[in-house]
């Protein structure tokens, strides 16, 4: 009997050796679990007061960023409004500026205009003058021109008509070869061309014989010796297309010698003799 009891004894010693050793391990448990809840619960409180911190300074910074923003804004304001008033300052003052200077720019053109008009005035004033002036010369040009006309025609007439160095009378004369034809043709007086050569002998031309002395081309001058009735006349310093008359024969008739050309030691020229005299010219 002695061995089941033992056997019991030994069951219960075990039984309660496990019922201890889970006791200590629930107690073991018990104490982490609340160790560790603690830790939890401590570590959660540290991580809600640095959220709550965190969010502190989030709010704080929110604040300040609303106060700034509300500050810019405030500022913006400001300027806005001190910029539309200095806009609208501005404003005015380019419109007085654009006013003032449109006046000056009016002005200046109606000082502008004035004076072109004055300037006009003048140029017109002083056209019609010289209009009047050029008026004025052209009536004395006229007049110059008129009477340098009537000269010429006088000059014209005294040299169609030379006059003669004995009778004072105007003569026709010719002065080129192609008048001289114009005269023959006339059929009023007889005309003997001749050409004199200075150192020749005398050239002999109807009744007289006519000898070349001397010939200035510059001054257009001649010296001739005119022999006639035995007499030896000498015609000094004579010019062209100036008569040399004589009288000659038993008659006494005119005679007439005109050069038109003095070249140099030569004279080209005619004697001009009358109708009645019936003589012919040798040389």
């Amino acid at each position: 009997m002695k061995p089941i009891e033992e056997e019991q004894t030994g069951l219960q010693s075990v039984a309660i050796d496990k019922h201890t050793v889970m006791r200590y391990a629930l107690v073991i448990i018990a104490v982490l679990y609340v160790t560790l809840s603690f830790y939890l619960i401590d570590n959660t409180r540290r991580e809600l007061s640095s959220l709550r911190a965190v969010t502190t300074a989030h709010d704080a910074a929110l604040l300040k960023l609303e106060q700034h923003q509300a500050a810019t804004d405030t500022n913006l304001t400001q300027s806005n409004q001190a910029l539309t008033q200095k806009l609208d300052i501005t404003e005015r003052g380019l419109q007085a500026a654009y006013a003032g200077r449109t006046a000056e720019l009016r002005q200046s053109q109606r000082q502008l205009e004035r004076r072109l008009q004055d300037e006009q005035n003048r140029a017109v004033d002083q056209v019609n003058s010289e209009v009047a002036s050029v008026r004025t010369e052209l009536n004395g040009a006229k007049n110059e021109i008129a009477a340098t006309r009537t000269d010429l025609d006088s000059t014209k007439v005294r040299l169609d008509h030379a006059i003669g160095d004995l009778t004072g009378q105007s003569s026709l004369i010719a002065r080129t070869r192609d008048e001289l034809e114009e005269l023959e043709h006339r059929g009023d007086r007889n005309y003997y061309e001749f050409t004199l050569y200075k150192g020749e002998r005398p050239t002999q031309l109807s009744t007289v014989s006519l000898q070349l002395r001397k010939a200035d081309v510059k001054k257009g001058k001649f010296t001739l010796n005119v022999m006639a009735d035995d007499r030896v006349v000498e015609k000094k310093d004579r010019g062209v297309a100036e008569p040399l008359q004589f009288y000659t024969g038993r008659n006494r008739l005119l005679y007439e010698v005109v050069i038109f050309t003095v070249e140099k030691n030569k004279v080209t020229g005619y004697l001009s003799t009358p109708k009645a005299s019936g003589l012919t010219a040798s040389r």
